[in-house]
């Protein structure tokens, strides 16, 4: 993978709307301040389209005793 390009403040401002639309490329950007990095610019990660109910059916598991307490907590809460 390629490195970030690199802008000081003064370069990210004169020329944000060309920043932006290397980003929407999938680019990265890095902006500096006094040549140390501040901030980077990242794309957005893409909405997920749920289809509906059962959307994400196989894809999630659900362990058998997701709802027990651990025995340190249902000792101090009087549970057991």
């Amino acid at each position: 993978m390629e490195p970030a390009r690199q802008y000081n403040v003064h370069e990210a401002k004169t020329h944000f709307s060309r920043i932006l639309e290397q980003v929407a490329t999938g680019e990265e950007v890095v902006i500096s301040k006094a040549g140390e990095p501040v901030a980077k610019v990242v794309p957005l990660r893409p909405k997920v389209r749920r289809t509906g109910r059962g959307s994400l059916r196989g894809q999630i598991r659900i362990a058998d005793d997701f709802d027990e307490l651990p025995d340190d907590i249902a000792d101090a809460f009087g549970m057991r």
